[in-house]
């Protein structure tokens, strides 16, 4: 955690306005910021229509997203961050019907 908290703070720092954390353990969290796959660009809703898992492939941990219903071509696919709860409350925009109001 304080080496993601120590990017977060570089990449705010750089200008970068968003950072791409995934956290898949209690010890582990992956940085997609600065490279990834399109996953990492996946909108946050309080009524997603996919799910994160994180599965271990040979020995390796992987973030697999997983569609929760019939997905529609050019429908935004989205999931819930589930954010820790901190001090700070992070504004959730996503427009949902049982929009929480925050991410975390």
């Amino acid at each position: 955690q304080v080496i993601a908290d120590m990017r977060e703070k570089r990449y705010e720092d750089e200008g970068i306005g968003s950072s791409y954390m995934f956290r898949v353990d209690h010890d582990t969290i992956i940085d997609a910021t600065k490279c990834g796959n399109f996953a990492r660009f996946i909108n946050h809703s309080c009524n997603p229509n996919c799910y994160a898992k994180v599965i271990t492939v040979e020995s390796q941990k992987k973030i697999v997203i997983y569609s929760k219903q019939h997905i529609n071509v050019n429908e935004e696919i989205t999931y819930d961050y589930k954010f820790p709860i901190e001090d700070v409350k992070i504004p959730c925009l996503c427009g949902s019907e049982n929009c929480r109001g925050t991410l975390n």
